[in-house]
């Protein structure tokens, strides 16, 4: 069973998701809360798999909040999902920088947010098609927020093999395929590239494969996921 906490300061919008992301029935909602101050405490207190978190909250907002409870080595189990009806480009950058596992816009399909509440309860990171292109056509154009960093003078050959087939959103089974190594050397280079870029997730990942010049907009694939 996968334990999610709700945080949106909308009722309405609370009572929504937990319909929809309990109707397989292998999810369940432990807790809600109505801003991130609050929703901090109650994360503290469960300890749930993944944490639906909505930005624009009082008291503290999602992003405050994301960043809490990333930073907080007790919940180092806990994943957020910072779920929003905004895709504005500071609002993914800041998610993304804060520590979330995944971004993805309100209206996404049911069986969608089913799907990507199971991904990230898996370990992996998500972006929806649609901020996945925010992201990238930001970087692209030069915008970003974030610090761009030195970071190819670090890594081997294949670690950049590896990284650029992760920014083009490829599986390890993918990576495996494209390169000729087997999924598990595929993953383990993944690993070794999270501690050495000092990186949370795959989306990070991601984020470093466009700022390092390693691939551009045009290489991107229309999903990001690690299937």
């Amino acid at each position: 069973m996968i334990r999610i906490v709700l945080v949106d300061d909308q009722e309405l919008v609370r009572t929504g998701l937990r319909t929809l992301a309990e109707h397989n029935g292998d999810i369940q909602v432990v807790a809600e809360a109505d801003n991130g101050s609050t929703g901090l405490d109650i994360v503290r207190e469960h300890r749930p798999d993944v944490v639906l978190m909505d930005i624009r909250m009082p008291q503290m907002d999602g992003i405050a909040a994301t960043r809490a409870i990333v930073s907080d080595s007790s919940l180092a189990g806990v994943r957020v999902v910072v779920l929003t009806t905004f895709d504005e480009d500071e609002n993914v950058l800041a998610a993304i920088r804060a520590g979330s596992a995944g971004y993805l816009l309100k209206d996404i399909a049911p069986n969608d947010l089913r799907a990507a509440i199971r991904v990230v309860a898996a370990g992996d990171a998500l972006l929806s098609p649609a901020i996945t292109r925010t992201v990238m056509s930001t970087l692209a154009g030069g915008t970003s927020t974030l610090t761009r960093p030195a970071i190819l003078d670090s890594l081997t050959d294949r670690e950049r093999e590896v990284l650029t087939r992760v920014g083009m959103g490829e599986s390890n089974e993918e990576i495996g395929a494209s390169l000729y190594i087997s999924p598990a050397t595929a993953r383990t280079y993944v690993s070794r590239l999270l501690t050495k870029l000092a990186a949370r997730d795959r989306s990070q990942l991601v984020i470093l494969s466009y700022e390092s010049g390693l691939i551009s907009p045009g290489d991107a694939p229309a999903h990001f996921a690690d299937r």
